[in-house]
């Protein structure tokens, strides 16, 4: 398999616009998002020399990525209460697969499948600014940025039985609202 290489010189231009719509869509605030697009540039640069050409350039800036979002929910969740309610639940864990399965695959787009994203992406990024800050953070995580149920539950000092209460509600919550908004 070759080695991919990588040139800072053209990430603005090929990866600024995935970057930016993939981060907004988990944080939803457009100037957090572009600060954390501007923050993994800066973090590559850094970190060049760590680039082994083993994953394409792209999917290297989205691990990177991936790190400052979980670091921008670590440092929102350090801040607030540790509220808790203690409940029993059980829940498929592959039970919120249904948004991502609903998008169009970003490397085959024609223009109908590029509206389609943009107006999904705003009906999700709409729902999701509806649901309770807590449940909103808790589907992020879970859903969208697919952390792990300890790594949520550590984060933010909750039980598992808790988490799958939230995300359950998130996700009923969320299914209600596209169904309004989207479908």
């Amino acid at each position: 398999m070759p080695k991919h290489v990588i040139d800072p010189n053209q990430w603005i231009k090929l990866y600024s616009d995935y970057l930016f719509n993939y981060t907004i869509t988990r944080v939803n605030d457009r100037e957090i998002a572009q600060d954390l697009v501007q923050d993994t540039f800066v973090a590559g640069l850094k970190s060049m020399k760590n680039f082994k050409g083993e994953a394409s350039e792209r999917t290297w800036l989205i691990s990177i990525l991936k790190r400052k979002i979980i670091d921008h929910y670590r440092k929102i969740n350090s801040k607030k209460g540790k509220a808790e309610v203690r409940m029993s639940y059980n829940s498929d864990e592959n039970e919120g697969d249904w948004l991502e399965e609903r998008v169009a695959d970003p490397f085959d787009k024609t223009a109908e499948d590029s509206i389609e994203n943009s107006e999904l992406g705003a009906a999700i990024h709409d729902c999701i600014s509806k649901l309770p800050e807590k449940q909103a953070n808790v589907f992020k995580m879970k859903t969208l940025l697919n952390y792990e149920t300890e790594a949520i539950c550590n984060e933010l000092e909750i039980t598992a039985s808790n988490l799958w209460v939230i995300i359950h509600r998130a996700r009923t919550a969320m299914a209600a609202c596209m169904e309004k908004n989207w479908f």
